[in-house]
């Protein structure tokens, strides 16, 4: 491994976009140098980035997009430095995104310069026990939502299922009931029509209702709008290590009421995780023991991905570094690194000026605190560029140096801020109140966070994981499939000798290198994918980024299907000793099957349909699709959906026939009693070759047609069915896995950033 050859990560940004396919654009950029973007980040900012006119196109460029955040974010230094500073600052902002050095995060790109100005991705807001706190936390969550942010809650404070409710002298329906409310919620305030509505739930470990919290994902209908993570403590670990009872507390009395088995309760979590992903753990011991404002009060929940520990009413800006930027001549480029870094601190401390925030006491707590959180992205694209491999001791060193000297630096230029600006108000009293560090501007500077879709405007790998693929199969709308193989190793390829159209389409049907023995070993050893590196590498490298960043990582532990629940066990136990705040685990495909985990094979008797109605009501709907207009007739009995109709513009025929066939068979299905959910989720996705856009919607054939209607009609959480079938919900595409969140790298699709 010490010989590996290094590889330049410069490729990334090289080339041009035209007519010919190739793979980048230029745009003109200030000081007459270009913009240079990959067709994949021109489609996902026209998509969700740009600003829009009423006939849904953009009316920005990317270039103008950058400007107008620039100087928005920019803007904040009059406050401190004067007016005659502002153009400056705007100039380096401006250069730090168009060079694709650093991205902030989606809110801030969306709203920056714009008259909604909530620039927040991350809120946690407290839910008490009573009925008021819940519901004042719902609507609070549903203006957050509607901004663009993300919510955490913790429902530990919720007194018990089956508890006494002094008031009516009834009893309580728990935790878990209510989030059924948030859950709902949610679902019906989308965030504008550019990110989806995203929480995280949380329970301490010894709530009494714990059992239940664990497993109330495992149908994966259920809590849709919702990641859960179950709180550990260190006295509940404790407890599992030596294999003894823990207790459970009445969070209403402070009481003890019951005590369970803690290896038995950690059993139930793995098993569950193991199953579908869901619950995460998070280690709230951990988290506090870092929390920089004791003093204010105690972290009991986070953002929805998980990597961000918040106080009651706080919120946090995020961005992340593009560490693929940051590799020269085969070594980290220190010099450039630090300047980025300053330059980040600065820019994400002037967001909190600049932001609108939707409540005022989350104004006032985040004013307060000020807190930042500077990420990375691009972490396997800076070791590729080093010539090393993601699952070895030297990567890990890597992430190690590297975070910290980010986190050195990042405190650096934070408490530079706070001589000139002033220390953040709750500094009294904080972990910093002492003599060695008289100032500083924010009370947390780092926070690793799932990147989403900005590594896809930045041409990087996402966030601090492995490359999701090395070659893969992308559709356009003409149907056609394009080969798209990483720029590095494409470069490579040719420069080795063993490049081929044809490989290439043999690795995208794959992914990984790791069976091509006609490729150097040297290579596939450096040029590993996620389901190449084994978790515990995958564990090491987190708790390495860990080690330096004051808030928490966001990493999604892949396991193959193959892996066993004390694979996973192992996995908690390994994070936990590691110093990791939690773990979030995905076995691979365990979201597309339903695992049965009875001994005997279940009976699943056979059925008739009912009788078709002799009268019926129902809705025609028309679908654009690439063969024409279709025609979709949804009929309803008093059961619900009895039977669908579709026909195309045009009689005879092939499609027609095969139309014709869908139909009866659907009406069939739901005769017999079949859920909607069910047929919805064989159809959606199926894609033809003249796939096609209308109403704001990809059709990607016709069954795919039938299915967005039926999802109308029935208002199921389309997007969501398409999560847990491994297919985008807006390209069909397939979709990873990444810190909790759900990305395709195909159109910018992300289910939570």
């Amino acid at each position: 491994m010490e010989n590996l050859e290094v590889f330049p990560v410069s490729s990334y940004v090289e080339g041009e976009y035209g007519a010919d396919g190739a793979d980048v654009s230029s745009v003109p950029q200030i000081g007459g140098s270009t913009l240079k973007l990959t067709s994949n980040s021109l489609i996902v900012l026209k998509k969700r980035y740009l600003i829009k006119g009423d006939d849904n196109e953009p009316t920005e460029t990317p270039e103008e997009l950058f400007r107008r955040v620039a100087k928005a974010i920019a803007e904040a230094d009059a406050r401190f430095e004067g007016p005659e500073k502002v153009r400056e600052t705007e100039r380096r902002f401006y250069n730090l995104m168009t060079s694709m050095d650093f991205m902030p995060n989606s809110p801030t790109l969306m709203n920056a310069g714009r008259q909604l100005g909530q620039l927040s991705a991350c809120f946690v807001l407290p839910v008490e026990d009573s009925i008021d706190s819940i519901f004042e936390a719902i609507k609070h969550a549903a203006i957050i939502h509607k901004s663009g942010g993300g919510t955490g809650f913790s429902f530990s404070r919720i007194r018990p299922e089956s508890d006494k409710v002094l008031s009516t002298q009834g009893v309580a329906s728990g935790p878990v009931s209510f989030m059924s409310v948030f859950d709902v919620a949610t679902e019906t305030i989308k965030q504008g029509g550019t990110r989806r509505g995203a929480n995280m739930g949380i329970l301490r470990v010894d709530h009494p209702d714990i059992q239940k919290f664990i497993t109330c994902k495992t149908d994966n209908n259920r809590m849709t709008n919702f990641n859960i993570s179950v709180a550990v403590t260190d006295d509940f670990m404790r407890a599992v290590d030596a294999d003894t009872d823990y207790p459970l507390i009445n969070p209403r009395t402070g009481e003890e009421v019951e005590r369970l088995h803690a290896r038995k309760v950690f059993e139930t979590i793995v098993k569950s995780a193991w199953k579908n992903g869901e619950p995460g753990i998070i280690f709230i011991d951990a988290m506090n023991r870092d929390n920089p404002t004791p003093q204010v009060g105690k972290i009991e929940s986070t953002n929805p991905c998980g990597e961000q520990p918040l106080l009651p009413y706080e919120s946090c800006n995020l961005g992340s570094i593009n560490l693929a930027n940051m590799c020269l001549d085969g070594a980290v480029d220190y010099a450039h690194l630090k300047e980025v870094v300053w330059d980040v601190v600065h820019f994400l401390d002037n967001v909190i000026e600049a932001n609108r925030y939707p409540l005022e006491k989350i104004n006032e707590l985040t004013k307060g605190n000020r807190k930042i959180g500077l990420g990375v992205m691009g972490f396997a694209d800076l070791l590729i560029g080093l010539g090393v491999a993601y699952n070895s001791d030297r990567a890990v060193k890597t992430a190690d140096e590297v975070m910290g000297f980010i986190q050195i630096e990042s405190k650096e230029a934070s408490a530079f801020l706070g001589r000139t600006r002033g220390n953040f108000p709750n500094y009294s009293g904080s972990i910093y109140d002492r003599p060695e560090t008289p100032n500083m501007r924010n009370a947390t500077t780092t926070t690793i966070a799932p990147t989403g879709t900005i590594s896809i405007i930045a041409g990087c790998s996402s966030g601090i994981e492995p490359i999701f693929a090395i070659s893969f199969l992308r559709k356009v709308l003409d149907g056609a499939e394009l080969v798209e193989t990483h720029p590095v190793f494409e470069k490579v390829a040719k420069e080795r000798g063993f490049y081929s159209e044809e490989l290439m389409k043999k690795i995208a049907q794959k992914g990984s290198i790791q069976n091509f023995k006609e490729i150097p070993e040297d290579v596939r050893e450096v040029f590993v994918v996620s389901h190449d590196v084994d978790p515990e590498w995958h564990i090491h490298i987190q708790a390495a980024f860990q080690k330096h960043t004051d808030n928490a990582v966001s990493k999604t532990i892949n396991f193959p299907f193959s892996a066993t629940a004390e694979d996973v066990y192992n996995a908690y136990i390994t994070a936990y000793r590691s110093g990791c705040k939690g773990l979030t685990i995905y076995r691979d495909g365990s979201r597309d099957v339903q695992v049965l985990n009875i001994q005997r094979k279940p009976h699943y008797p056979q059925v008739e349909p009912r009788p078709r109605p002799d009268m019926t009501s129902g809705v025609t709907e028309r679908v654009n699709t690439g063969c024409g207009n279709l025609y979709v007739t949804i009929n309803s009995d008093e059961y619900g959906f009895c039977e669908v109709f579709a026909q195309m513009g045009k009689a005879g025929g092939c499609a027609y026939s095969q139309i014709e066939a869908t139909s009866r068979l659907i009406s069939l299905a739901l005769r017999a009693g079949v859920k909607v959910e069910s047929i919805i989720k064989q159809l959606v996705g199926i894609r033809c070759p003249s796939p096609t856009w209308g109403n704001g919607e990809q059709v990607v054939s016709c069954a795919d047609g039938i299915a967005k209607v039926l999802n109308h009609r029935a208002k199921t959480n389309l997007a969501q069915v398409s999560d847990e079938m491994g297919a985008c919900p807006d390209c069909g595409g397939a979709v990873e896995h990444e810190g909790g969140c759900i990305v395709c790298r195909s159109c910018g699709f992300s289910r939570c950033s």
